[in-house]
């Protein structure tokens, strides 16, 4: 890792321009990000501080390879009143190291020895013994960690588990209502299916509702309804059933409008079944 790149990328998700605001923001002394630069290598905790302060994307930090990082006006116009966070959330991880961030990162990867974990790191247990002795927090490690894991930054890093923000949403409860398939002139049994009360018309009762599948179209009509108007219906002619339009004209007599037929008939001559109250179409 380049120490200079990942100094600039600490500025920019800070929005700070000099090494000395950066080490403000930090909460650490001036001359350290000097000997970082002279060493050529940024330690894991100020990575990890700057990924938790400002919200910026862990791996872009680290590698500058991810494009989307949470960097921009918003995050940097809030930048200044983050420090006196920060200096907390530093003190915090430091001294949550040792032993319980260890058994962290243990448990992130699925390790059960830290014999696993070394061999893992390539580290050597002698150097993990240390830590835990020393109450050594492990940034890079802790970095390592998060990024092959996918573990939460901040639970590694202070043992904090993070909270889901958003609310338990309430689901409306939906009625259930029979579902038929119109098939050669029969109404076939089709499970059932729930539907929204906002498409009942208000008075209509939803125990007198069905759904009914008639080739490209799925129609909700309203059973036992025998006052013929002007409208879509489910008639029975002749024993066949099947979805009509239907006018009313004088002298009690209807016109019938179907897919192939169209005809005039005394109102008396089809037996009801019920009437379209909504349709909508099959996706499939």
């Amino acid at each position: 890792m380049d120490s200079q790149e990942i100094l600039n990328r600490l500025m920019t998700a800070y929005g700070v321009t000099s090494q000395k605001s950066l080490a403000e923001a930090l909460a650490i002394p001036a001359n350290n990000i000097s000997g970082w630069l002279q060493r050529g290598s940024v330690p894991g905790n100020p990575i990890i501080k700057c990924a938790l302060d400002t919200g910026t994307d862990l791996r872009w930090l680290v590698t500058g390879k991810f494009a989307n990082a949470n960097i921009g006006h918003k995050v940097l116009k809030n930048v200044p009143s983050r420090y006196e966070k920060g200096k907390a959330l530093i003190e915090k991880m430091l001294s949550t190291g040792g032993k319980a961030v260890l058994q962290r990162v243990m448990e992130a990867y699925g390790f059960n020895t830290q014999k696993e974990l070394s061999e893992y790191l390539a580290i050597s247990t002698g150097t993990i013994s240390t830590w835990v002795r020393r109450e050594y927090f492990p940034g890079d490690v802790v970095i390592t960690c998060a990024l092959d894991t996918g573990a939460s930054l901040e639970w590694l890093a202070t043992g904090k588990r993070v909270e889901s923000t958003y609310e338990a949403i309430t689901l409306p409860e939906l009625p259930i209502i029979s579902q038929k398939t119109l098939l050669a002139g029969k109404l076939i049994d089709d499970g059932s299916c729930y539907i929204d009360k906002s498409f009942i018309p208000k008075g209509v009762n939803v125990d007198n509702i069905i759904c009914v599948r008639s080739g490209e179209f799925s129609w909700l009509i309203e059973m036992q309804r025998k006052d013929l108007s002007n409208g879509k219906w489910l008639l029975d002619i002749d024993g066949v059933l099947d979805m009509y339009t239907v006018s009313r004209l004088p002298g009690h007599k209807i016109r019938v409008i179907g897919k192939n037929t169209e005809f005039d008939c005394p109102s008396d001559e089809v037996a009801v079944k019920g009437v379209a109250i909504g349709y909508f179409l099959n996706l499939i």
